[in-house]
């Protein structure tokens, strides 16, 4: 994928559904009496791996362009699949489904490709053996294939070492079938989608501060879901708006849930100018029109408990610092290592091409604003999240950027490049 500066964006655009939200709707609906009905599904690789993962083991969902239905068979209802589930890339499908799984009566085998394999698994073996489960990494190495084997759990009260959505909504989803309340407390409050969502589905669910807390259901029931925009794919518009002089878009129907909005926290402390329009709530989750103009940016500091609340949009904050006035400081942010590459090491790399002053730190980056920033060849190394900041970043950029395997981008947003060039004068 080759991309230049071609003028100022202008227009209006709706960004793919929420991943976070459109996994955790089929695997609820799945787990519910009745059918599930969910508009504006991300039809993205990782959230067609979780369909296909609760079609095998016997749930009936149909995939048509204009919405999902699963048909439910209750929180008993699943059956073994005949071979091992593939997640495919999608850590969310791996880490929440374990929960699920550990809770059954019938052996699994969990697999994915080859960044999957390389990714953390322990952060989730260790609360689920707490609560009885038989789970193990097929390699003795703490990563996938994971072989799980379905048990009778017992409620614990986890204090996790991270502040993880998945890791959190791991734990409360093996709660639905544990022998009392289960709770996990967050070091900081991590995305409560989970939450919202299992309450909207029925469950006793509860948070108060950085815990949460829910009780065996007896039972789930269908719901109409409604997934609002992915904020994180927003950020690429939001950004290039940002960044190329002239550029006013409006995003319509972005979900800005306060634990995922910190890029629009870190927007107004760099001097972005964003107008929130239209505020509402669609099935229990916050959203809004987003207007963004181009603006000046300033360098800021991100630290702290505004991490776990835009983790996934770090990568592109880190091409809004690059040419934003002075310095900015990213910290407590060592997760970005863990995804589905190394996202410090990576972002530090490909900016440096195109000429930014970047230091990556253990935890973080420091970049050191006001560069132009110049065309290059960007290694995406198949990181969904990279490919699309580079091409932000190529808009801003003089001269030609190459993207290399910038195909991958349909792991979260299938028609991205598409969208990207509607807004091109």
């Amino acid at each position: 994928m080759k991309l230049t500066y071609s003028g100022p964006l202008r227009g209006e655009i709706s960004v793919p559904g929420d991943k976070s939200i459109s996994h955790r709707a089929v695997m609820f609906g799945a787990l519910a009496n009745g059918t599930t009905e969910i508009t504006h599904f991300l039809q993205g690789a990782d959230c067609l791996s979780t369909i296909d993962c609760f079609r095998r083991m016997g749930i009936d969902i149909e995939n048509t362009p204009s919405r999902i239905l699963i048909h439910g068979k209750g929180l008993r209802g699943l059956s073994a699949p005949s071979s091992a589930l593939d997640v495919g890339n999608s850590g969310t499908t791996l880490r929440l489904i374990s929960g699920i799984l550990s809770g059954q009566d019938f052996k699994v085998l969990l697999d994915g490709d080859a960044s999957i394999r390389r990714r953390p698994m322990k952060r989730i073996m260790t609360p689920l053996s707490m609560m009885g489960a038989k789970i193990g990494s097929l390699k003795g190495n703490g990563c996938a294939p994971l072989h799980i084997k379905g048990q009778t759990l017992h409620a614990i009260h986890y204090q996790s070492p991270v502040a993880s959505a998945q890791v959190k909504s791991c734990v409360l989803l093996a709660g639905l079938y544990a022998d009392g309340t289960t709770r996990v407390t967050e070091p900081a409050l991590s995305r409560n989608h989970t939450e919202l969502m299992l309450h909207f589905f029925g469950a006793q669910v509860h948070s108060e501060g950085t815990t949460a807390s829910i009780q065996p259901s007896p039972a789930l029931e269908g719901r109409f879901i409604q997934v609002p925009g992915d904020i994180s794919s927003a950020a690429y518009f939001i950004a290039a708006a940002l960044l190329i002089p002239g550029s006013e878009v409006l995003i319509r129907n972005v979900g800005v849930n306060p634990t995922r909005d910190g890029i629009l926290r870190v927007c107004q402390a760099m001097g972005a100018d964003i107008t929130r329009l239209n505020e509402r709530s669609d099935s229990g989750e916050p959203t809004a029109d987003l207007l963004v103009r181009h603006s000046s940016l300033k360098g800021t500091v991100i630290e702290g408990d505004l991490i776990p609340t835009l983790i996934d949009e770090l990568p592109v904050i880190a091409v809004m610092a690059a040419l934003a006035k002075g310095t900015t400081v990213i910290r407590d942010a060592a997760e970005l290592k863990v995804k589905e590459s190394d996202r410090i090491q990576v972002m530090t790399e490909n900016l440096t091409r195109m000429g930014a002053r970047v230091e990556a730190t253990e935890d973080g980056m420091i970049i050191h604003g006001g560069s132009s920033l110049q065309g290059a060849i960007i290694d995406s190394h198949q990181d969904h999240r990279v490919a699309m900041s580079f091409a932000v970043a190529a808009l801003a950029a003089e001269g030609e950027t190459e993207i290399r395997d910038a195909e991958c981008v349909s792991i979260s947003y299938p028609g991205f490049y598409q969208d990207l060039a509607s807004l091109q004068s």
